[in-house]
């Protein structure tokens, strides 16, 4: 049987426009399960404790800001533990895909509803000869928004004949959710980069450039994103 594991991160809310938070970005890894990543997980569970971290669970923009539990950590610390994230992400098998909308100040919840849905029916029907090439997907969410719960729910069920599973997960129990909100993160600097916005404090001290963002991270993510992946995986299916 053909498995599909899809992991879903979002970055932003469903409330009213904040100028400082003005995109809503939902984020998607896609894992065969034909691909086993039990090596990968167990090596980045081995690196993380070896500088003290056992069963750390990574939560990548409190990382960069220096927030909540990484607020007693130094840069160095930080960064070590991004690359780790970033050093397992390039080792497993995987594809990912971010859509992203533009809040307004005139927007509403239903208007955000509304443009998600067309962009989630949108890469489901650009790779859908992928996704029906599986015999099963199965959808991990930490229903942290129960909007974005419906949406997956509707969409996925109403555009897939296959079946669908939906899954309430804890970010600490999947490194790729974990994978999720690294990839979620990054197109929310992305965005803000192809938008005219300028670094944080926070993402330049923690980067250094954005040269060396785009460089050493972002050009990675656009090789496996799932529309450029897409042929390739049909083909071996």
């Amino acid at each position: 049987m053909k498995e599909l594991s899809i992991f879903v991160d979002e970055s932003g809310d469903f409330g009213k426009f904040n100028e400082n938070s003005p995109f809503y970005i939902v984020s998607f890894v896609f894992h065969e399960q034909i691909h086993s990543i039990n090596n990968q997980v167990a090596a980045l569970n081995h690196s993380l404790e070896e500088i003290g971290m056992r069963k750390h669970t990574i939560h990548t923009a409190p990382l960069i800001r220096r927030e909540k539990s990484y607020k007693d950590y130094d840069i160095s610390i930080r960064r070590k533990i991004f690359h780790k994230l970033f050093c397992f992400t390039k080792n497993v098998n995987i594809s990912h895909a971010s859509l992203v909308v533009d809040k307004h100040p005139n927007s509403t919840a239903m208007d955000l509803t509304k443009h998600l849905s067309k962009q989630l029916s949108a890469l489901i029907k650009d790779n859908f000869q992928y996704f029906t090439s599986f015999d099963n997907i199965i959808i991990y969410y930490d229903n942290g928004q129960y909007q974005v719960t419906n949406i997956l729910v509707a969409i996925f069920n109403t555009l897939l004949s296959i079946d669908c599973e939906f899954r309430q997960v804890l970010p600490s129990e999947y490194k790729l959710f974990q994978t999720a909100d690294l990839i979620c993160t990054l197109a929310l600097i992305k965005t803000k980069l192809e938008r005219g916005k300028k670094f944080t404090n926070s993402e330049k001290i923690f980067f250094g450039s954005e040269g060396k963002l785009r460089k050493t991270f972002l050009k990675y993510f656009e090789k496996i994103r799932l529309e450029n992946n897409t042929k390739l995986k049909v083909t071996h299916h």
